[in-house]
């Protein structure tokens, strides 16, 4: 292996001109971590706001962008005994995919699905960990538990987020309305396996779902819009109804919200993120879509939507085009082959 390798810096932060390939050492696995040579690496909305400075890594964590990866295991730490080297992986890392090398901790790494390539399986991580964990997750207060026959709203369905829990919603028995903000992305989610698409900018999304549902309302809602959405999301609800939410792109202050639907209705306002979980909690998702989802992917049930392909020192412009929110699924960076 090479002394050192090329990845992306961003500075202090900024804007998406901040980023630039730079060479620095190749990062040393820990005792249960994998390091691998990556082939292809995921864009997500975390690293935008990590670039920009407004959400820094945890302690411990690498500075460098990047929280999902595919590619070649090329060393192990010593407590690691699932994987070997010349195995094909992708994982959830802590920081740093946007690099030649990275590293992940072996319980949230996972082999790619048969008859995946790099780019696919770098598309998995970051949005089935988080999908998986918000909307059908038992185990912890921020689940949404969603089982066959209830009912699900997503917001922003033509994300990856949002095609990834269309898709594994489907899978598991229940029906999807999304939120979407055009027709071409309303076509493109029914595409995808919803059965319904609302378009914000025309459609009240609120007297939609009283339409869709002859005002039975929903079982879950799983919200990226946060603070506009937020009373809007709790008049959707029916009796213990739970509202997940996973981002706040909208804004994180709610305006003053009538609350008494949570008490009249039972409902359940939680929320997560991804990065501050420990590595066993991480890992018990990790087993999870291994078992539950994998075999589903192998089988071509579904499979990510890559929407675009950049080069690694085009990282910027794959940031412009996340920042716009014109694409639909997921943005991807090629490192190596």
């Amino acid at each position: 292996m090479p002394e050192t390798m090329t990845y992306i810096a961003h500075g202090a932060g900024g804007g998406p001109e901040v980023m630039a390939p730079a060479t620095g050492p190749l990062p040393v696995p820990a005792a249960d971590e994998v390091l691998i040579r990556v082939m292809a690496t995921g864009v997500n909305r975390p690293d935008v706001a990590q670039r920009a400075g407004s959400y820094p890594p945890p302690p411990g964590a690498s500075p460098i962008l990047g929280l999902e990866c595919a590619g070649e295991v090329v060393a192990c730490g010593p407590d690691v005994r699932g994987f070997k080297p010349g195995d094909r992986v992708c994982a959830l890392t802590n920081g740093g995919a946007y690099a030649q090398y990275c590293t992940a901790p072996e319980a949230q790494t996972l082999p790619w699905p048969k008859g995946f390539d790099a780019i696919r399986a770098a598309a998995l991580p970051e949005t089935y960990f988080t999908v998986w964990a918000n909307l059908f997750g038992t185990s912890h207060a921020s689940a949404g538990r969603l089982a066959a026959g209830e009912t699900v709203l997503v917001h922003g369905g033509s994300s990856g987020i949002g095609v990834t829990a269309i898709q594994l919603a489907k899978a598991f028995g229940a029906t999807v309305i999304t939120t979407v903000g055009s027709a071409e992305k309303a076509k493109a989610v029914l595409g995808f396996g919803a059965d319904h698409a609302i378009n914000y900018r025309e459609q009240d999304f609120v007297d939609e779902v009283k339409r869709i549902t002859g005002g039975k309302l929903l079982d879950v809602v799983l919200c990226m819009v946060g603070a506009p959405y937020f009373g809007k999301n709790l008049r959707c609800l029916r009796m213990d109804g739970r509202l997940v939410l996973i981002a706040f792109l909208g804004g994180e202050t709610a305006e003053p919200t009538d609350l008494r639907p949570i008490m009249m209705r039972r409902l359940t306002v939680t929320g997560s993120t991804m990065r501050p979980r420990t590595t066993t909690q991480k890992g018990e998702i990790a087993a999870a879509l291994r078992e539950k989802v994998w075999p589903l992917l192998e089988r071509g049930s579904f499979a990510p939507h890559i929407h675009a392909t950049f080069p690694l020192a085009q990282a910027a412009e794959a940031h412009r085009l996340m920042e716009s929110s014109a694409h639909i699924g997921k943005i991807m960076l090629h490192v190596a082959d």
